[in-house]
């Protein structure tokens, strides 16, 4: 099992079927601060929910799709990052993150996307990362610029929640960026 240090007390490590109690745990922490946020079927209830959403991404992962990681920060399990989508044909894939709030603002996201990027683009060879999220999500469009992403354009009204629809940013940035930087 890897473990990889991100600031202080901070790790990176893979999130596992096995952490479904710790997910569940986290996600009653998260859920309602990150559900604007994120995929309605990622933000479930119960240790059931949880196990089921981290099968699906075990199963995404066992064929060379989507991936999750977990944020520890002092030994609890505060967030992570994840591959929403990885198309190793296509040369493409998509990164996104949530956090629960007290691990707000210790630049932990940033590390964590980081270190998926440089994989994607040094180890797998892909060409292209995205980033989506919502318009008025200012925290995720900072993220996406410390990575060195351009805002390439706005979904109107594609982000749809509790009855209201949001515009979406859609930002990415391709290897040869990546390896400029």
């Amino acid at each position: 099992m890897f473990s990889l240090p991100l600031r202080g007390d901070a790790h990176l490590r893979p999130l596992e079927i096995w952490h479904a109690e710790e997910f569940a745990a986290h996600l009653d922490r998260a859920r309602e601060h990150i559900r604007p946020w994120v995929g309605s079927g990622f933000v479930t209830d119960g240790i059931e929910g949880a196990r089921g959403t981290l099968r699906r991404y075990a199963e995404r992962q066992a064929a060379d799709g989507a991936r999750l990681y977990g944020i520890w920060l002092d030994g609890t399990l505060v967030g992570g990052v994840m591959f929403v989508a990885f198309d190793a044909a296509a040369g493409s894939c998509e990164v996104g993150c949530w956090l629960e709030p007290a691990a707000e603002g210790h630049g932990m996201v940033t590390e964590a996307c980081r270190a998926l990027l440089d994989w994607a683009f040094t180890v797998r060879g892909l060409h292209r990362a995205e980033w989506r999220c919502r318009a008025d999500n200012a925290r995720s469009s900072a993220v996406a610029e410390r990575l060195g992403m351009r805002l390439e354009g706005v979904q109107r009204e594609a982000w749809p929640y509790d009855g209201t629809r949001h515009d979406k940013q859609n930002w990415a940035v391709i290897a040869t960026e990546w390896r400029a930087r």
